[in-house]
């Protein structure tokens, strides 16, 4: 089988390509990514290099948006199973530099997505997110909630569902939405919380926390996202198009989490507390019974128990180096 896994030099798709390699020996994964410089690049290159030692795993560095470089992608490849992880991130980056989101996430998906079904994919796995749901006053929300994205980012994937679910209607290609709840785990993100938190702890430099703390959000291990997405490939779907929550169903505070890794640290951070961002969530709680269900899966990972590893990685690997 050959997987296409697009954002590979990413925090998920580069776990989901070595975990491919590893579950399916057999297996062939062509990674692409653009490498953009939205976080460091020296860490994104760091994934692609210990993804090279696989003589399975094959690197392209292509822009999606760029039509005819996928297009030469899927004719010298025969592509089984697309992973789409590719997309510009970060809802703040958004007031930024808006565009980069129209180029990625809307371009960018509307041309993998209509390559695979002319190449007559199996399966298209995308990653969609919790941030589509906006505020709401009641938790946990479940895929049947109304969504009211509130910022650019969540905006672009709403629209990534509504093509896939109007594709769907025309395709034999199986399409699954995933909406990630915060992801975290060993090579995650720089800017995310909890990477984010340590190199400013290691460096001595202030830490804003937002909203004074008091957000919640519903971390998901990383390992917990592997297991699902390796069910998924392999289960026989009926419906061609699904959306999943992708999430723990467990909301912590973020002054709770802090609080934990402040203990834990030998160099505290240098905390301010700032006001709230008005273009991001308060709250994400996400029900996961439908993926639990789905797949018969029993529980995920607890953060509080993971905390500490992920520290120790952090501290071990020299993360914050790194992405200097």
């Amino acid at each position: 089988m050959n997987y296409l896994v697009t954002g590979c030099a990413g925090f998920i798709g580069y776990h989901v390509a070595v975990s491919i390699l590893k579950q399916d020996k057999q297996s062939k994964v062509i990674g692409i990514d653009n490498l953009n410089d939205y976080y460091s690049v020296k860490l994104k290159q760091k994934r692609i290099q210990l993804l090279k030692q696989s003589k399975r795993f094959n690197f392209l560095k292509i822009n999606l948006i760029d039509k005819k470089k996928i297009i030469r992608v899927f004719n010298k490849h025969k592509i089984d199973f697309v992973i789409h992880l590719a997309a510009q991130a970060g809802v703040r980056y958004s007031l930024i530099n808006p565009e980069s989101y129209y180029e990625s996430n809307i371009v960018g998906f509307s041309n993998i997505i209509e390559i695979s079904h002319a190449n007559n994919v199996k399966k298209f796995i995308f990653a969609s997110s919790s941030s589509v749901y906006g505020d709401k006053k009641r938790y946990p929300l479940n895929e049947t909630e109304k969504i009211y994205p509130k910022n650019i980012y969540s905006a672009s994937k709403k629209l990534n569902e509504d093509i896939a679910s109007d594709v769907s209607k025309i395709s034999k290609m199986q399409m699954i939405g995933l909406r990630f709840f915060t992801i975290y785990g060993k090579w995650g993100r720089p800017d995310m919380l909890i990477f984010s938190f340590l190199k400013s702890a290691k460096e001595q430099k202030i830490y804003y926390l937002n909203d004074y703390g008091n957000h919640v959000r519903d971390f998901t291990h990383i390992d917990d996202v592997l297991i699902i997405i390796n069910k998924l490939i392999k289960k026989k779907i009926n419906q061609k198009f699904q959306i999943f929550n992708i999430c723990s169903n467990n909301p912590i505070k973020i002054n709770f989490l802090i609080s934990r890794m402040q203990n834990y640290l030998t160099k505290k951070a240098i905390i301010k507390k700032v006001h709230h961002n008005k273009v991001e969530v308060f709250k994400t709680h996400g029900d996961n019974s439908k993926i639990k269900k789905y797949l018969k899966i029993r529980k995920f990972k607890n953060i509080t128990n993971e905390l500490n590893k992920i520290i120790d990685w952090y501290e071990k690997e020299k993360i914050w180096k790194i992405t200097s």
